[in-house]
């Protein structure tokens, strides 16, 4: 019976496909929540190494999935970097470790996955073939700017249901001018954004209700500065860069009040701002929009009643900080859709926790604490300076 209605439903799905573009590539394999009503994401960004990869970043990973068992691993852009003759394999490498624990895992591209010259069409194959069954991956639309925006439902535990959804959003890598003068990061563009419009109205039409989701790209979106960089008095100068197509945001530091984590380098969002985050707050769907791609940054903000999160980077091999190096956990739960639950866990306490994993890292327990003791003071510092920031800004 249950295959029956798989099918039913998933020729549903054709139909709809065949009359809305949004539908023209359909998810690998059907996500649903377990049988105690969860459904876990781990958010892991910034990999970005080459082959082969530094193995203390495949011993965190290899523990998280041993350790927290997530449903769908989400890799969030900046992936992998190395030559072009080794693209392939640090590919292979890296997806090893979800074929093994046969977890389903997806991703997102960043500005410097295509760079070491092999395009995003040609490595979202490879993802896919390395990845098999697991990887859930596709391109929903290959005419949208970009390559891999899609989306994947998450249905009911008995399977019956949609009952949230997963967008996957390419946000591209750099603009350029007329000249091809670079002017900085790129944004989710107006294409992709209506294909996220229409694909929500498929979508809605077809659950009867409201169908939360969260968003993941790599690149976050420029209205995070209207949130936590504003505007500052008493005319003080400004130290940070432009963004929104030449708006400037003179501050001399965040205002600490708007968000909650930490905050180690200026955000880096596109130059231009096409309207992804005021799309999803009319569609009321979206909870988070969720990015990798400043890798000292860990933080959680909110604009139009979304939050805009960011999950600090993983990688041994770019830059990073050891007082937030680690992944983001995600929980949904099926009872209450329109919440979820997010933390980030550090190397540091992971390494604190468990003392094998401490032997494999090489890292001592004294070390470990004090790295989470610095993280605990610097938290509650940037507390503390609230009341200051809500008289400057």
């Amino acid at each position: 019976m249950k295959k029956i209605v798989i099918s039913i439903t998933l020729a549903c799905l054709m139909l709809i496909g065949s009359i809305i573009p949004a539908f023209a590539a359909e998810a690998p394999a059907k996500l649903q929540f377990a049988e105690n009503g969860e459904f876990k994401i781990l958010h892991i960004c910034d990999c970005q190494d080459g082959y082969p990869a530094q193995e203390r970043m495949f011993t965190y990973i290899n523990y998280m999935l041993d350790v927290y068992e997530p449903d769908l691993v989400v890799l969030g852009g900046d992936n992998t970097v190395g030559p072009e003759e080794t693209k392939e394999a640090a590919i292979e490498e890296l997806v090893a470790p979800f074929v093994e624990h046969e977890t389903y895992f997806t991703l997102v591209f960043g500005n410097h996955d295509h760079e070491q010259g092999v395009d995003k069409d040609e490595l979202l194959k490879m993802y896919q073939k390395y990845g098999g069954e697991y990887c859930l991956a596709y391109d929903a639309d290959p005419d949208l700017y970009g390559t891999g925006t899609h989306n994947l439902p998450i249905y009911s535990s008995d399977g019956e249901e949609i009952k949230f959804n997963i967008w996957l959003i390419d946000s591209n890598h750099y603009v350029e001018d007329e000249n091809g003068e670079r002017l900085g990061y790129d944004s989710v563009r107006e294409d992709q954004i209506e294909w996220y419009n229409n694909t929500y109205a498929a979508l809605e039409a077809e659950a009867g209700e409201t169908v939360y989701s969260l968003a993941f790209q790599h690149i976050i979106p420029p209205d995070v500065y209207e949130v936590m960089f504003p505007s500052v008095k008493y005319g003080l100068e400004p130290i940070t860069e432009s963004y929104n197509g030449g708006k400037h945001y003179p501050v001399i530091f965040p205002n600490t009040s708007t968000f909650t984590g930490h905050i180690y380098e200026p955000p880096s969002p596109g130059v231009f701002n096409f309207g992804e985050v005021d799309a999803m707050a009319e569609n009321g769907d979206v909870l988070a929009v969720l990015v990798g791609h400043d890798h000292k940054n860990s933080y959680e903000t909110e604009y139009k009643g979304i939050k805009l999160i960011n999950t600090p980077g993983i990688s041994y091999n770019a830059y990073g900080s050891e007082i937030v190096r680690g992944s983001r956990l995600i929980t949904i739960k099926e009872d209450s859709p329109n919440t979820f639950e997010s933390e980030v866990i550090t190397v540091n306490e992971l390494a604190y926790e468990y003392e094998d994993f401490r032997e494999a890292m090489d890292i001592s327990k004294f070390k470990a604490g004090f790295w989470i003791f610095i993280d605990k003071l610097l938290l509650f510092l940037a507390k503390a300076s609230s009341p200051i920031a809500k008289v400057i800004y």
